[in-house]
C-alpha cells in the first residue's frame, strides 16, 4: 500500500502478470522551500536544464540512478551531466553536497539517494538541491520490495520532474501496444505490454490472430482491444490482475476500435455492416449497447472527453475522413476539422486541452492537435507514415507509431510543442500503442 506522511493507508492497484506485484510506500521528509529553479514547459524554445543524477550509494543505486537520468533526458527538458565529469564522487543522502563542486559543472539541480536493503524491503531516500539557492527542494523515501526498484525510481523521476515543472510527471506509467514480427506477407502481432521506457516487456496474446487498437481503462487493470479471426471479429475486455479475458459479445458485422469512457463504465466501439460504419456505446455492467450513430458513411475512432459528456471521432460524411465531436449521447454532432487532407484516429488528451489526431495529406502522414472547438491546430510530426497518437496521463507527450518505406513500424514521441521528437526506448517493431494512467 501506498502511505501518506501521516502514515495513513491507502489505495494500492497492481498491474498483476508478475509485472509489479510489490508494495510501495513514500513518507515526505521536508517541507520543501519553493524551487529557485524552474522548467518553463510553456516555451516552445526551452533550453534543457542541467541537472546531475550520481549513483546512489547502495544495492542498485547506480541503476536507480541511471533509470532516473534516463526518464528525465527523454522528456527533452532536462540535460543530465554525464558521470565521468562529476567531481564529488561519493555523497551522503544526509550531508548537504559540496555545491562548488557542482556549481563549476553548471549543474543547476542536483539528485541524490541511497538505497538500503534489510529483512526483505527496500528503502530509497533521496533529495533535491537547487544548486545556485544550496537549498533542498525535496527529500522523499520509498519502500518496496527489491524486484521493485524499477518503479522507484519512475516514482523518483515523477517527483523530481513535477516539483521543477510544476506538471504531474508521466514516468510511473505503462504502454499496451501491438507488437509486429515477420515479414510484409506474414506478419505476426501479437498483443505487448511494457514499461514506459521500454523495460520490462511482456507478450498477452500468442501471435495465433491479429490483434488492433488496445486501450487502457482509467485504472490502468483492464485493457480493450480488437481480435480479428477467420471466422470474424471480436471486442476483448482483458484483466490484467487476474487474466481473466471475456469478449463484449456477438455483434453481426465487423467490430472496432474499442474505448473505454473516462470511469472504466463504458466501451465506444465501431460496428460496420453492409458498408455503413457506425459508432456504439456498451454499458459494461448491463451489457447493454446503443447507436450512437446512423450517417449513412463511415463513423468510428471514438474518444470520450475527460470529463465523458462527449465523444470526438472520424466520419467521411462530408466526402473525406474528418473530426466530429458529439454529445455522449450521439446528439449535437458537429465537425471540427477544416484542413486540407484526411482526419482520423482523434484522441482527447488527458487535460481535455486538446484534441490529437492523424492526418494524411501531401503523400505524408502527420500527428497533429487541435482544442476540441477545431482551433489552434498544430502539427507535430511528418514523415512516410505517422499514425495513431496516445497521450502521456500529464497530456504533455505523445506517442505514435513511424514506419518508413520498406521498414517495420517503430514507437515514438513528441511532445505538444513538437518539439521533442524522438524514438521510444522499445528496439522491436511495434504500432497501435496506448499509454496508461498514473500507476498507484
Amino acid at each position: 500500500m501506498f502511505v501518506n506522511k501521516e502514515n495513513r493507508p491507502m489505495r494500492l492497484r497492481t498491474l498483476a502478470l508478475a509485472l509489479v506485484a510489490a508494495l510501495l510506500s513514500s513518507a515526505a521528509i521536508t517541507a520543501p522551500a519553493r524551487a529557485q529553479i524552474e522548467v518553463d514547459i510553456n516555451r516552445g524554445d526551452v533550453k534543457p536544464l542541467p541537472v546531475a543524477i550520481p549513483a546512489f550509494g547502495g544495492q542498485q543505486g547506480a541503476e536507480i540512478a541511471q533509470v532516473i537520468t534516463g526518464n528525465l533526458e527523454r522528456s527533452g527538458l532536462f540535460a543530465p551531466i554525464p558521470p565521468a565529469a562529476h567531481i564529488e564522487k561519493t555523497l551522503d543522502v544526509n550531508v548537504q553536497p559540496r555545491f562548488p563542486d557542482w556549481k563549476v559543472l553548471n549543474a543547476q539541480a542536483l539528485v541524490n539517494g541511497q538505497v538500503t536493503v534489510e529483512g526483505g524491503r527496500l528503502t530509497v531516500n533521496f533529495r533535491l538541491w537547487d544548486v545556485y539557492s544550496e537549498q533542498q527542494l525535496l527529500g522523499l523515501q520509498f519502500t518496496s520490495t527489491p524486484d521493485n526498484w524499477r518503479r522507484v525510481a519512475h516514482k523518483i523521476s515523477d517527483a523530481v520532474y513535477e516539483r521543477l515543472t510544476g506538471e504531474k510527471g508521466y514516468f510511473d506509467t505503462r504502454v499496451v501496444f501491438v507488437s509486429e514480427s515477420g515479414d510484409r506477407l506474414n506478419r505476426r502481432k501479437q498483443l505487448a505490454i511494457m514499461d514506459q521506457d521500454g523495460a520490462n516487456p511482456s507478450y498477452l496474446t500468442d501471435g495465433s490472430y491479429i490483434v488492433m487498437t488496445p486501450r487502457f481503462s482509467s485504472t490502468s487493470q483492464e485493457i480493450t482491444y480488437m481480435a480479428l479471426r477467420p471466422e470474424g471479429s471480436s471486442i476483448y475486455l482483458f484483466n490484467l490482475e487476474s487474466g481473466r479475458r471475456e469478449t463484449l459479445g456477438n455483434f453481426p458485422g465487423m467490430v472496432f476500435a474499442p474505448r473505454f469512457s473516462p470511469d472504466g463504465s463504458r466501451v465506444a466501439f465501431s460496428v460496420e455492416r453492409a458498408g455503413n460504419t457506425d459508432i456504439y456505446v456498451m454499458d459494461l455492467r448491463s451489457r447493454a449497447s446503443n447507436r450512437l450513430t446512423s450517417d449513412p458513411s463511415i463513423e468510428t475512432s471514438p474518444s470520450f472527453s475527460p470529463d465523458g459528456a462527449r465523444i470526438a471521432y472520424n466520419s467521411d460524411r462530408g466526402g473525406s475522413a474528418q473530426l466530429y465531436v458529439m454529445d455522449a449521447n450521439g446528439g449535437g454532432a458537429r465537425r471540427i476539422s477544416f484542413g486540407s487532407g484526411r482526419y482520423t484516429t482523434p484522441v482527447w488528451s488527458p487535460t481535455g486541452e486538446y484534441i490529437a489526431f492523424t492526418k494524411q495529406e501531401g503523400g505524408q502522414f502527420h500527428i497533429g492537435i487541435m482544442k476540441p472547438d477545431g482551433s489552434e491546430e498544430r502539427i507535430l510530426t511528418s514523415s512516410y507514415l505517422d499514425e495513431g497518437p496516445t497521450w502521456a496521463p500529464n497530456g504533455r507527450v505523445l506517442m505514435f507509431s513511424r514506419e518508413t518505406p520498406g521498414g517495420a513500424p517503430r514507437l515514438w514521441t513528441v511532445d505538444v510543442t513538437g518539439r521533442i521528437e524522438r524514438a521510444a526506448p522499445y528496439p522491436g517493431s511495434g504500432s497501435d500503442p496506448a499509454w496508461s494512467p498514473l500507476l498507484n
